[in-house]
């Protein structure tokens, strides 16, 4: 077995001081963008067991005065790309037009949308367990213009 040189061994040492550095900064005051020298909040943190569970929803109205819920099924969009992106749909709900887009591009027999809203839907919790008290809050409602 061979043993390091010199420069081997400081190269060693100068990386574990840069990674432990580059951690610890991380860690102070680091965030989610800094991943994995930054803490990941989704599993750095925990809420309390009583806190209401939030999840975005795309609801939509078609022109057969039906109402859908427009899951990643109907438009090949996940939930969390919507909730990612939910501040630029709130500040412009035009941008909805690419969820109108995708649907139709899914489902081409089915009647033309005409309204799309997010909404945020709560679940109440007690003791970590759903409660069965939901709320609603409309964050985005968009008339489709064809």
């Amino acid at each position: 077995m061979e043993s390091l040189t010199a420069r081997g061994r400081l190269v060693r040492v100068v990386v574990t001081l840069v990674g432990s550095g580059l951690l610890l900064a991380g860690t102070l005051v680091g965030s989610d963008d800094h991943f994995p020298f930054g803490p990941f909040r989704m599993y750095a943190t925990t809420d309390r067991l009583d806190a209401p569970v939030a999840e975005a929803l795309v609801l939509a109205g078609d022109a057969a005065g039906g109402r859908l819920v427009l899951t990643e099924r109907e438009t090949g969009i996940r939930r969390a790309e919507i909730e990612g992106q939910l501040s630029r749909f709130t500040a412009d709900p035009a941008r909805l037009r690419l969820v109108v887009d995708a649907y139709h591009r899914r489902n081409p027999d089915r009647p033309p949308l005409t309204t799309v809203s997010i909404v945020i839907r709560r679940h109440g919790m007690t003791d970590g367990r759903p409660n069965g008290v939901d709320t609603d809050e409309t964050v985005v409602d968009w008339q489709v213009s064809r």
